[in-house]
């Protein structure tokens, strides 16, 4: 439960994030992603979304966090949030991107009840939420991008999401610490393209963004 002064704290630490971050937002989206960490709080008390429980925390960990990559999605035209969970990335994103198609899915019917919910209350027009497994998911036209965040090991990440993808698309993995051992057991076919550690207003803690991609194999001379 907030306090009564915590809101205009949450407020002033998300828009210094933003503006520390450089991302141009409307009031409207941060309106949004106010609304949307309200909501996570209030169903967090019963459906046990995320393990953080402070607010203050929540806007560190989860909102700033979240859009610290968001400009790693800006060639996107369509985003697949594998795990979505709580909602993050893919609702930071939806808010972000209003003109991107982002489609969350997860195993869990609480959570996707909740993103259910976020996508109504907040008016996302763009979103689509899944329940069930990846592996499982059929979609109709493949994703530019897909995303997770501390979903699982790259492996199980290519291995279980990949045929989403589409020919030319790229999957992006939020990652804490780099993990190194991931990179050198992913399955033959895949390669990560491209690495950046990213800053978090507020926290301390290491972040990165790891770009993978099917690795043509190259023609054999005879």
């Amino acid at each position: 439960m907030m306090n009564q002064a915590q809101p205009l704290k949450i407020r002033q630490l998300l828009t210094d994030g933003i503006a520390t971050l450089r991302l141009t937002l409307s009031e409207q989206q941060i309106q949004q992603l106010l609304a949307y960490l309200a909501l996570l709080i209030k169903w967090n008390s019963v459906y046990n979304l995320t393990s953080v429980r402070d607010p203050i925390d929540m806007v560190r960990q989860h909102l700033l966090d979240t859009l610290a990559a968001v400009p790693a999605f800006s060639e996107a035209k369509s985003i697949l949030d594998v795990g979505a969970g709580g909602g993050l990335p893919g609702m930071v994103l939806a808010i972000a991107y209003p003109e991107k198609s982002v489609a969350l899915i997860d195993t869990v019917t609480k959570k996707t009840a909740f993103l259910t919910q976020v996508k109504a209350e907040l008016g996302l027009k763009n979103v689509t939420v899944h329940t069930g497994r990846v592996e499982q998911l059929v979609s109709r036209v493949p994703f530019d991008v897909i995303t997770s965040r501390a979903f699982s090991e790259l492996a199980n990440f290519v291995n279980w999401a990949g045929h989403c993808l589409a020919e030319n698309g790229q999957m992006i993995a939020m990652k804490g610490q780099l993990p190194e051992h991931e990179i050198e057991v992913l399955p033959e076919g895949w390669a990560v393209k491209k690495i950046q550690a990213l800053i978090v207003p507020g926290l301390e803690a290491q972040r990165h963004l790891l770009w993978l991609q099917r690795v043509v194999p190259e023609a054999v001379v005879c």
